[in-house]
């Protein structure tokens, strides 16, 4: 049987500019969002997630204008995030052509929201996002807005309760790993996708072809998403928009035919 793991390159834009951060935090500048979808379109991704890192801490609701910008030019499946409140936002944003919403605070605040989106599109269109990060004794926190506000909910809980409310998968991100392409955090996400039955998303961390390789194997996660992975090249970070092909990801045994 072959086996493909869905590979997610996740792009964050800030105030309509696409933009990569460490730890949640310093977003830097990369370039037009537009543009590197259509390098992703010829780089042939399974799947690409758009995520306003902004939005909710600014009060605003999903850019749409740029967001059918870039369903114009997607040729792969979009999912995206950010700023949704209402299950009137979702519809819109399904019917400009993205095929799965992400919930973060909306979750929190508003689970209902989850239920509604759920019955009018289906679980598999419906995503929550848990950002975690470890304190120094290895103990998870989670947070919502950007990373800005801290719950009473561990990450375990939370993946429970998004189950319970009818989501199809997690995207489950590392604070800590945010950025810093030092592999990913395999405790957090073996964790999580022992836990609950639908599948987890992995996020934060990747710097190269084995992080994403550990975290399907050793995580248990059922995809791997990742921004600086996609975004950077070297050590220096110089920016270069790009994806592994299907024969380097055979090679590096995340592809196989076994």
């Amino acid at each position: 049987m072959y086996y493909r793991p869905r590979i997610i390159p996740c792009l964050s834009i800030d105030d309509g500019e696409m933009v990569k951060t460490i730890h949640f935090q310093k977003p830097r500048y990369l370039g037009d969002v537009v543009n590197a979808v259509k390098i992703f379109n010829n780089k042939g991704v399974d799947e690409l997630s758009i995520l306003d890192i902004s939005a909710t801490r600014r009060g605003k609701e999903p850019n749409f204008d740029l967001l059918k910008d870039i369903a114009t030019e997607a040729f792969m499946p979009l999912s995206y995030g950010g700023g949704v409140t209402e299950i009137e936002q979702i519809k819109k944003l399904f019917y400009i052509g993205y095929e799965k919403i992400i919930m973060n605070t909306a979750f929190v605040k508003n689970p209902q929201l989850v239920q509604e989106a759920v019955r009018f599109s289906g679980s598999q269109s419906v995503v929550v996002s848990i950002d975690a990060k470890a304190d120094l004794f290895g103990r998870y926190t989670c947070y919502m807005g950007d990373g800005q506000e801290k719950l009473q909910m561990d990450p375990i809980q939370l993946a429970k309760q998004a189950q319970e409310l009818g989501a199809g998968e997690i995207l489950l991100n590392s604070i800590n790993r945010d950025g810093a392409m030092n592999g990913y955090d395999l405790k957090l996400v073996k964790n999580v996708a022992d836990s609950v039955d639908i599948p987890v998303i992995a996020c934060g961390g990747a710097g190269k072809m084995e992080d994403i390789k550990a975290v399907l194997q050793e995580g248990h996660a059922d995809a791997a998403a990742a921004g600086s992975f996609f975004v950077y090249y070297g050590r220096n970070k110089a920016i270069l928009i790009t994806a592994p092909s299907e024969q380097e990801l055979v090679q590096a045994g995340i592809y196989s035919n076994e």
